[in-house]
């Protein structure tokens, strides 16, 4: 008499299988697709088993639906475990999941004795085909039971083996048709094992999930004669294991609605964190009068976000002088924030943090791994404390990297999604770091920038008191060099007298030199075209600049050829045109470090040069500092990448604008080993 108590968990598991499907499509992982396509093969299963009314073809007169039948259940148990445990391994190129070559010898098993031997196998030899393709199955368990996944291997070995052992001792001793019952069941007990194990919590779901496929595991029972015999014990047995696959169904339903839970829960973990980083930030107030003051606030800096960010050490670097210092670190220990200051001299100020070179941390972020690796010395304390790599946020100005923001330490709360037990990072948890980050670059360019104008007030204002100065000296002065003339030419003098008269006279000229050049700098720009000299022009600014290079440790270097001709021009205009160079210069110098050759430091060097050629003058400044990267380029305006220095995007294309107003031309050449030079060609008169 037909069971139809089988035919509701029939409806009703066909009726949950597009929700597995609609998971799938929601959530695009591996798991979820292996529990739609498990249930779909248990239902094919349910189909070709269950004796409803006249609908039966488990019998010798259908070996191939039969066979196909017994496919559907070793392959839907075998999914289910593989959803639980996804590990694969790798085949040359290829990475194969585990569970295909553990079900291969299953299914082959399968159609061997259901559609083959139409459940009558062979004897002799013909018959260790079975328990050959059983220890296949075993073997591969083995091998997936030792891989790191989601059970330790000093528990998913043994019981691959105990299991397997079990499963060839019933072939030997009850026939080959019970090992398949055997391995489904085993296969569906293992994953109830495996659910509690991965989900490690106490939820309708996992309790459901668990009880479901336990009960599921049941059919094994039906090779004790004692059960098999007796209808009424077989009966209710087969519909426990009937409602179990209902219950293991709407469990793992119940999983993937608290997963969701869980998810949203996580979410708001995270903006509620976001947003208490982004307040402090905000009310991170940073000094923007002096780069000084600003580097001071470092500390601050670091110990806010490592306060307030998921990262517990955090070091703050930045260029100065040239060269990369570490500003502040906090949650860092001494000995590795030691060993971070000596690495970061070492660090190159050219194609550092390069975006293209350098790999990103997080997918759709601006945040950067960096390998401390190219760095490291020998016995270096970082390589010992194991602090190698750090996550950098680059401060990205218009000349290059200014500095970054190091990360480390990410503190990963726990997570109640299956199999991430700790949180991961994203781009959101990074974004107000990086928000912060171009907050403290724009801060310090501005800073940068405000000080800059100040000097050049200042210097307009330092213009206007030396032309002052100098109307108040030169009358004096001239009182001076007459009557020491005066002196000079008087006939009663002694030696001793006649050379304190040529000192009076010798230092009174010297002083009228510089009266005349503070003059000619601090002249007013005429619109007027006149003949000026070169030589004249270029010696005043030497003597007026040379203690900024004195002050610089830079060694400044003025030659100037004989008998150049006059050139028509501004002289203002010229003036600033060199002046732009010459600045440019003391920041392409300053931005290299010192390179040690032969066992001393290379010296830094400007060189000014005046050449004639022909009817043309050609002002030369080189420098030994960093080159251009593109010399063709390097008086296009805001090109960072082309030159080391704040004013090289805008001062360079100034310069070149004056010589195109003059009938000149400007060129770059870059020089080996190191260094450029650039060019200044103007029309003789």
């Amino acid at each position: 008499m037909p069971d139809y108590y089988q035919l509701p968990a029939l409806i009703l598991t066909a009726l949950l299988l597009p929700a597995f499907g609609y998971l799938y499509l929601r959530y695009r992982d591996a798991r979820t697709l292996l529990w739609f396509l498990g249930f779909l093969f248990a239902i094919v299963r349910m189909l070709l088993f269950y004796k409803l009314g006249a609908w039966t073809i488990h019998t010798a007169s259908h070996p191939w639906l039969a066979a196909l039948s017994q496919t559907s259940i070793q392959i839907s148990s075998t999914l289910f475990l593989a959803s639980l445990s996804p590990l694969r391994f790798r085949f040359g190129r290829f990475q194969i999941l585990y569970v295909i070559p553990f079900a291969i010898p299953l299914v082959l098993y399968s159609i061997l004795f259901e559609g083959v031997f139409h459940e009558a196998p062979p004897s002799g030899l013909a018959y260790l085909a079975f328990p050959l393709l059983g220890a296949t199955s075993v073997l591969v368990a083995c091998f997936w039971g030792a891989a790191k996944g989601s059970m330790p291997s000093w528990l998913g070995i043994p019981a691959c083996l105990v299991l397997g052992c079990v499963g060839i001792w019933i072939c030997f001793r009850f026939g080959a048709g019970w090992p398949l019952i055997y391995s489904q069941c085993a296969n569906q007990l293992l994953t109830a094992f495996l659910i509690a194990f991965v989900f490690r919590r106490i939820s309708p779901g996992v309790v459901l999930s668990f009880l479901g496929f336990a009960a599921w595991s049941l059919p094994i029972l039906t090779i004790f004669p004692s059960i098999s015999s007796n209808l009424v014990v077989d009966s209710n047995l087969t519909r426990f294991i009937v409602m179990g696959k209902v219950v293991a169904a709407v469990g793992m339903i119940l999983l993937a609605l608290e997963d969701e839970l869980a998810i949203n829960k996580l979410a708001e973990k995270r903006e509620r964190r976001a947003r208490r980083e982004m307040e402090a930030y905000a009310n991170l107030v940073v000094s923007r009068r002096r780069v000084e003051d600003f580097d001071s606030q470092a500390p601050d800096i670091c110990q806010t976000v490592a306060a307030h960010s998921c990262f517990s050490q955090v070091a703050l670097l930045l260029r100065r002088s040239g060269s990369y210092q570490v500003a502040a670190s906090a949650g860092i220990e001494p000995a590795a924030a030691a060993a971070l200051v000596a690495l970061a001299a070492r660090i190159p100020s050219s194609g550092f943090l390069v975006p293209n070179q350098t790999p990103l941390a997080v997918e759709h972020s601006r945040t950067l791994k960096l390998d401390f690796e190219p760095w490291l010395a020998s016995g270096d304390d970082l390589k010992r404390l194991w602090f190698t790599s750090v996550l950098a946020v680059p401060m990205a100005g218009r000349s290059g990297v200014e500095g970054a923001l190091l990360l480390a330490g990410h503190r990963s709360p726990k997570c109640d999604l299956p199999g991430h037990y700790k949180d991961s990072l994203r781009a959101d948890d990074l974004m107000p770091i990086e928000m912060l980050t171009s907050r403290l670059q724009a801060t310090r360019s501005q800073t940068v920038m405000l000080e800059k104008l100040i000097d050049s007030e200042k210097f307009a204002g330092l213009g206007q008191l030396a032309g002052n100065v100098t109307q108040q000296l030169n009358d004096p002065l001239t009182v001076i060099l007459g009557y020491a003339s005066l002196l000079e030419d008087s006939p009663g003098l002694d030696d001793s007298e006649r050379r304190g008269v040529e000192f009076i006279l010798g230092e009174a000229r010297r002083m009228k030199s510089t009266l005349d050049s503070l003059s000619r700098m601090a002249r007013p720009q005429t619109e007027e075209l006149a003949a000026i000299s070169i030589a004249e022009l270029l010696a005043d600014m030497e003597e007026l600049h040379r203690p900024e290079f004195l002050h610089r440790s830079i060694d400044f270097r003025l030659s100037i050829a004989p008998s150049l001709p006059r050139i028509v021009c501004r002289a203002q205009q010229i003036r600033q045109a060199v002046l732009h160079c010459l600045q440019f210069a003391i920041e392409a110098v300053d931005s290299e470090s010192p390179v040690l050759s032969a066992g001393r430091e290379e010296r830094r060097t400007v060189r000014l040069e005046a050449t004639g050629k022909g009817k043309s003058v050609h002002i030369r400044v080189a420098h030994s500092g960093v080159g251009f990267l593109h010399p063709d380029r390097a008086f296009d305006p805001f090109i960072p990448s082309q030159a080391i220095g704040e004013t090289a995007g805008l001062g360079l294309s100034v310069c070149a604008t004056i010589l195109r107003d003059h009938n000149g031309c400007a060129s770059a050449v870059n020089l080996e080993p190191s260094g450029a030079v650039i060019i200044l060609e103007l029309r003789a008169a």
